[in-house]
């Protein structure tokens, strides 16, 4: 009785649950896979060229395996072997050793002996602020340095001043230790100096360095203190990456674990609408429930990752992975126990989806679902990079702050955005129509972006993020049931990977290039500004396109008709039904003749 009363469909439920599993186990990965590389050794370049040829291979295995799974019927058994794929790319990544470099530092010597390490930008002296607090009250650190045979001035010091016999007339590097004092450590502009007090050499201790005249030399350190050689370490070069088996185990598994990714979602929504039926319009307040895994999960994470990194310098990201494999294994055993059965099957999915394709209604929505994928790469490459320039400027105290403001930025978009707009989306769409939300999504991008522009406190970004809800909520909804409504029977599986490939694959992937490259050249102010422009010149090209679309007849699509239930008057499910105009008072698109 009381489950009549809430109006609850049972069978439903596992698929509710499918969305916040599946989002609860990837939100403790995938935010963080950026951030972790770099970890790794990794530089933004190499990041960012990853990042590039990922969704591409998401664009290719959407509508491949689409494909495949309406051909031999098989969504659901792709369905679990994709998560398990997933799953399994995930957990390996943990155990790819980082890049050891090599970590330079200038030992310089006169008077007192030294090792000097220079940084250039705003954050790296905000990081050098933080190593300063950390050191300067700790006790004597010892480093191993190894410095180059070619130094002679050096290696004459040292014999000479440091009464050193091996390194008189040294033609081999020469490794020794010496003793840094914190409490002596001086901070000058971008510079730190860390006082050396004693050397140590094989056979000989040297209690006080100094040289008889100036002399330096870049020599390779390596300190006790973690937190000393963090910060003058230095990435790999980027030819150099390349030629590590690190590099090509974790681009390996970043692909299968998108490829899995993709293919995942594409035939969870094709499941989704096949198990909704005549009511499509309910696939949001499904989809609803992956946002809030995604937002409490991705907090959750970050949480995790602060809490076990403690007394560490670099962040310990073991407990996210484990977390990660618990959610998408109650995933697998959920999603093994949707009531689903694939029935329809297309004669020629090839020759039904090309036809499709060329229908000029199709046509403007696949370029409304680019258009939005270039600007969604945008926002998801570039918005933490802008709101971390944006608190550099503020100074490093904003900085320290600057990774709790990014998780509420999530939460924000999960439960102040896509949750509610997606819970609605069914209502929204049957009251403004397919094509007047998808004109409403792009004057949401325009105003959410230009609004990035302006800023100039990073944490007024978070009323922003309310836009979310129709930028990405509204978005997802009406692309994914569009898809579902137009695609002829037994093509489902295909069509909605053919949309998720546009979205992702050509969109974002261009995107995040031209979004990386108007970063690098102008920065993120400008960047959004003139995504911002191009999105609101775009909302009126398109509500000028559907307007004209409107007024021609059209005789190509067939909508699927599976019941008689709230059918237009006057017209008999076998008509053929023309003009593709929406009226989704009857809770799917149909046309008049």
């Amino acid at each position: 009785m009381a489950v009549a009363l809430l109006n609850i469909n049972l069978d439903l439920l596992p698929m509710k649950a499918q969305f916040f599993l599946w989002n609860a186990g990837t939100a403790p990965i995938v935010p963080f896979l950026t951030t972790y590389a770099r970890q790794l050794g990794f530089s933004s370049f190499i990041v960012g060229t990853i990042y590039l040829v990922l969704p591409v291979m998401g664009m290719l295995a959407k509508p491949l395996f689409g494909a495949v799974a309406d051909r031999y019927q098989c969504q659901k058994l792709l369905f679990l072997i994709f998560q398990v794929v997933t799953a399994a790319s995930f957990f390996i990544i943990q155990f790819i050793p980082e890049i050891t470099s090599d970590t330079p530092m200038v030992l310089g010597c006169h008077d007192v002996a030294f090792l000097n390490v220079c940084k250039n930008t705003t954050a790296d002296n905000c990081l050098m602020d933080s190593v300063y607090s950390e050191i300067e009250n700790e006790g004597a650190i010892k480093c191993e340095m190894h410095c180059k045979a070619e130094d002679q001035k050096l290696w004459g010091e040292v014999c000479k001043t440091w009464d050193v016999p091996e390194a008189c007339n040294n033609n081999k590097p020469v490794s020794f230790g010496v003793q840094v004092e914190p409490n002596k450590t001086l901070k000058e502009k971008n510079c730190l100096f860390l006082r050396i007090s004693k050397a140590e050499f094989s056979h000989k201790l040297v209690p006080y360095v100094y040289c008889s005249n100036f002399t330096s030399s870049t020599c390779d350190v390596k300190c006790q203190n973690p937190a000393i050689t963090e910060f003058a370490s230095l990435s790999v070069s980027d030819s150099q990456a390349t030629t590590l088996y690190q590099f090509w185990v974790f681009f390996g598994l970043l692909i299968s674990s998108w490829i899995g990714m993709a293919v995942v979602v594409s035939l969870g929504d094709a499941i989704c609408f096949g198990m909704l039926g005549d009511n499509p319009s309910r696939y949001g307040q499904q989809r609803l429930w992956g946002a809030v895994g995604w937002g409490i999960f991705s907090v959750i994470a970050g949480v995790l990752v602060d809490e076990f990194s403690r007394g560490q310098t670099k962040k310990d990201y073991t407990s996210i992975f484990y977390l990660m494999l618990i959610m998408l294994v109650l995933d697998m055993l959920v999603s093994s126990r949707l009531k689903y059965s694939q029935t329809k099957l297309s004669s020629s999915i090839v020759k039904d989806v090309g036809k499709l394709v060329t229908e000029p209604h199709v046509v403007v929505f696949m370029l409304w679902i680019v258009t939005v994928g270039l600007c969604t790469g945008l926002l998801w490459q570039f918005l933490f990079w802008h709101l971390e320039d944006l608190a550099l400027a503020e100074g490093c105290d904003m900085q320290y702050w600057v990774k709790t403001l990014e998780g509420l930025v999530m939460g924000v978009q999960c439960f102040g955005g896509e949750l509610p707009f997606f819970f609605l989306s069914g209502r929204i769409l049957k009251k403004i129509g397919h094509v007047h939300a998808m004109t409403l999504v792009l004057l949401g991008i325009a105003v959410r972006f230009i609004l990035y522009s302006v800023l100039s406190n990073p944490w007024w970004c978070l009323p922003i993020e309310l836009f979310q809800g129709i930028t990405f909520g509204i978005f997802y909804a009406t692309m994914a049931s569009y898809a579902s409504i137009v695609a002829p029977p037994g093509t489902e599986a295909t069509v909605q990977g053919l949309v998720g490939a546009l979205f992702e694959g050509i969109g974002v992937s261009l995107g995040s290039l031209l979004g990386g490259t108007l970063f690098g050249l102008y920065g993120g102010g400008v960047t959004f500004r003139i995504y911002g422009l191009g999105a609101l010149v775009m909302f009126f090209i398109h509500a000028g396109v559907q307007y004209f679309l409107s007024s021609r007849p059209r005789y190509n699509i067939q909508p699927k008709v599976t019941s008689m239930v709230g059918f237009p008057p006057g017209l008999s499910e076998g008509c053929h039904i023309h003009c593709l105009l929406e009226h989704e008072r009857f809770g799917w698109i149909y046309s008049w003749g």
